[in-house]
């Protein structure tokens, strides 16, 4: 008798980075929402948020001669080369990209770079521009590390506008930009089954 063949599809890994390293980040609540409209509503899509804030600043120095890296850079190298796609979390610093996630780019693309030839989406929180200076920064940083962003929809959120986005604690409350972060999460997720069909 033959084995059953499964029809399952496979779950795609997204690979949550937020650039804040604060605990109640409004940009940390964007990725810890998206994690739980996955689960709640996107079959075959699991979004797992990697901290960075282990990760010493960029110090070729730390290197080894082999080519080997310090063991939480490693360790972020590992998550990143085996995700299927990325999620950023981006806040703008003066702007541009927050140090902690530039400096999270710069490390896994030492060596072999481990963004390479990835899909990936941003989402941000910010003051007038929610954030969209350091998007397009992140964009351009995408195209040395041959990330393919997805292009629609952008995710913009004011932070201060009234009433509240997050609460006290940085989750987010806002039903409509709930809905808006799965709109982004369908078009990564149809966008990465269509590059992974290519390959």
């Amino acid at each position: 008798m033959a084995a059953a063949v499964s029809s399952a599809k496979p779950v795609l890994r997204v690979v949550a980075v937020c650039g804040s390293l604060r605990k109640a980040s409004y940009n940390g609540g964007l990725l810890r929402a998206a994690a739980e409209v996955c689960e709640e509503s996107i079959p075959g899509m699991r979004v797992e948020h990697v901290d960075i804030s282990a990760l010493p600043l960029l110090n070729t120095d730390l290197e080894t001669a082999d080519g080997g890296f310090p063991p939480a850079v490693e360790a972020f190298r590992d998550q990143v080369r085996t995700a299927d796609c990325f999620l950023f979390g981006s806040p703008e610093y003066n702007y541009s990209i927050a140090t902690p996630l530039k400096n999270a780019l710069d490390w896994a693309s030492r060596g072999k770079n481990c963004w390479a030839d990835k899909p990936a989406a941003i989402v941000s929180v910010g003051g007038g521009f929610g954030g969209g200076r350091s998007q397009y920064h992140l964009r351009q940083v995408g195209v040395f590390l041959d990330l393919h962003f997805i292009n629609k929809p952008e995710l913009f959120v004011q932070a201060f506008q009234q009433p509240p986005k997050f609460d006290g604690d940085g989750n987010l409350i806002d039903a409509d930009i709930r809905e808006r972060i799965k709109q982004v999460l369908l078009s990564l997720q149809a966008f990465t089954l269509k590059v992974q069909k290519k390959d």
